[in-house]
């Protein structure tokens, strides 16, 4: 946890992504990300320079119209101190049920993304904290260039100034193996996504074909961080 912690203070400081009076939304999915940037979040309050407030903000995509059990997130919350507002939705209805949508991940995460920022501006957060690591930076860089002809990746910091909010990825310095073996050690409460379209996604093919060039050329996720770095690539220059 002291490395997840380090990397992340790097990266907030690298990126002027927290200043003093901050209220975070952080979006939980369940998964072992959200839930490490949670944790990563609640440790920082007690030494970082800024001090800031956290809001865990779930959105449940009620999968087969049954609500999601979430409590064991409400009792990690509750032991940090944390307000937890867990947000009932029919994404999971319109997405596979009405709509049917052959590839759904494009407008679930639009969806998403329109009822998490209404949710932050309700619970009166000015940031929204995501949970994306170095290993998706990467992917997301290389699914861009491979599938839509771009290069392009999301940033470090966007603001959104038609809803006078500002996202943060505090985890972008920290890789995936990281946050899956501290998960594991630390027994964060991950709950299971009952998504249909899970481990069947362009996601995944490249996050294969990353580990087979990883293999042959070396740590593949690392220099696309950097160059995009070095490219100031959608605002990633330090």
């Amino acid at each position: 946890m002291r490395r997840i912690l380090s990397h992340t203070r790097a990266a907030i400081d690298d990126y002027n992504m927290i200043n003093d009076g901050d209220k975070i939304a952080v979006g939980i999915s369940g998964g072992k990300d959200s839930l490490m940037l949670l944790k990563a979040l609640c440790e920082l309050r007690r030494f970082y320079s800024a001090e800031f407030q956290v809001v865990a903000i779930t959105l449940d995509m009620r999968f087969n119209n049954q609500d999601g059990d979430f409590s064991e997130i409400k009792k990690m919350c509750d032991d940090y101190g944390v307000e937890y507002i867990v947000k009932p939705t029919d994404l999971y209805e319109i997405i596979f049920n009405i709509r049917k949508e052959p590839n759904p991940c494009s407008l679930c995460a639009r969806m998403r993304r329109g009822i998490l920022h209404e949710a932050a501006k309700e619970a009166g957060c000015n940031k929204i904290a995501l949970g994306h690591h170095l290993d998706d930076a990467a992917e997301t860089f290389l699914m861009n260039l491979l599938v839509e002809s771009r290069i392009g990746c999301f940033a470090p910091v966007t603001y959104l100034s038609r809803r006078n909010l500002t996202m943060i990825r505090p985890l972008i310095y920290v890789r995936e193996r990281e946050v899956t073996a501290a998960a594991e050690r630390l027994n964060l409460p991950v709950v299971k996504s009952g998504c249909p379209a899970n481990e069947n996604t362009k996601r995944e093919e490249i996050k294969m074909l990353i580990n087979e060039l990883s293999a042959r050329y070396g740590d593949v996720p690392e220099r696309i961080i950097g160059a995009m770095q070095r490219g100031n690539i959608d605002r990633w220059n330090k």
